[in-house]
């Protein structure tokens, strides 16, 4: 009687788990309506978990030996660092025919040549956002403004080791991918010049720390900037990337997002399938729900971010696909990189970044 029990136990717990996929994704990058939809039209149960940074998500992957995830989330470098590290799994295109709707000039990226362990989820810039009225009249164009002395306690950086190294490398006229050891030193020094106008690091709400006057001027995702000038165009925008009511002082602010001159760092974040995945059949047909046109033109039009999706695109208002904030123009572009896998330098730039954060 016992064996029986048991095995019974034993084959409930394998159709529970049958039911259920468990996701790892950045804070604040996917409306809790895609995931309850996905449930009621599947019957699977999402696990839903967040990171803050793509190394947070690394170390937890690398390390969990209680948690196994099923899709992740990482940005470019670090897809090319997990698949060559047998992190992931290789994706079975077969099983997601949605595939088709990807646009084929985001696809077959050095970090994963033939999209063997990445599909494209949405892409967007990291530039500046900044309170006209707290900028003093200056004219904000270049990442090496947030170093002027006026700002003391007023910029915002990205909890993000590489791009705020990326920022640095840039102004010192390097690229955002350095592998130097003594251009990343030079890039230390130069943020410890930084520190004193560092109010807070932070990936997640920053235009929140704008609205409420926390912060003045920094680094921003390109979702998370926009400007308050007050014409159609922008109205609409403005009630895509707030999801919520704003108070009348916070509608008067005028904050405007821009592609600094040096360059502005470009990222793609993708769906991956973890190789400890014991969900495989799920995460593809996550991945395929994710790829449906109308479910990735809601997801880039609650998260204010650029859809790799064509056939989404399509059915986005042409007041959204002609903002440069959310899709810049080669113009705007200019100067810019993606982010990628610097390889053993990763280690130097982990030191400089704890004794940075600790000093």
């Amino acid at each position: 009687m016992r064996v029986v029990v048991l095995l019974l136990v034993f084959i409930l717990s394998l159709s529970a788990r049958d039911n259920e996929l468990y996701v790892y994704n950045w804070s604040e990058y996917m409306p809790k309506s895609i995931l309850e939809d996905f449930s009621k039209d599947t019957g699977i149960k999402i696990r839903y978990f967040t990171y803050d940074s793509n190394e947070e998500m690394y170390k937890k992957v690398k390390s969990s030996k209680v948690t196994s995830y099923d899709i992740i989330f990482p940005s470019t470098y670090f897809i090319s660092k997990m698949s060559r590290e047998g992190l992931l799994a290789k994706i079975d295109k077969s099983k997601i025919p949605n595939y088709k709707n990807l646009d084929p000039k985001l696809l077959s990226n050095d970090f994963d040549p033939a999209n063997d362990y990445s599909i494209p989820y949405l892409w967007g810039t990291t530039g500046i956002t900044y309170n006209t009225a707290g900028v003093y009249g200056n004219i904000i164009d270049s990442w090496a403004d947030l170093w002027d002395t006026r700002y003391k306690k007023s910029i915002l950086l990205n909890d993000d080791m590489r791009e705020v190294f990326g920022m640095t490398l840039k102004v010192l006229g390097y690229s955002t991918n350095s592998t130097d050891p003594e251009e990343i030193k030079e890039a230390y020094h130069k943020l410890l010049e930084l520190k004193p106008n560092i109010k807070v690091y932070s990936s997640e709400s920053q235009k929140q720390y704008y609205l409420d006057d926390e912060v003045q001027l920094g680094m921003s995702f390109n979702g998370e900037g926009f400007s308050a000038k007050k014409d159609d165009d922008n109205d609409k925008f403005l009630k895509l990337i707030f999801d919520g009511e704003l108070s009348n002082e916070q509608e008067k602010k005028k904050l405007v997002y821009i592609y600094p001159s040096e360059g502005a760092i470009v990222w793609m974040d993708s769906l991956v399938i973890s190789k400890k995945s014991k969900n495989i059949d799920n995460a593809h047909l996550f991945i395929n729900y994710i790829l449906k046109a109308e479910v990735a033109k809601s997801i880039s039009q609650k998260l204010g971010y650029a859809s790799p999706n064509t056939e989404a695109i399509e059915l986005l208002s042409r007041s959204v696909t002609r903002n440069r904030t959310i899709y810049p123009n080669k113009e705007d572009l200019k100067n810019s990189e993606y982010q990628t896998d610097v390889g053993e330098a990763l280690a130097i730039y982990t030191k400089y970044w704890e004794m940075l954060r600790e000093e």
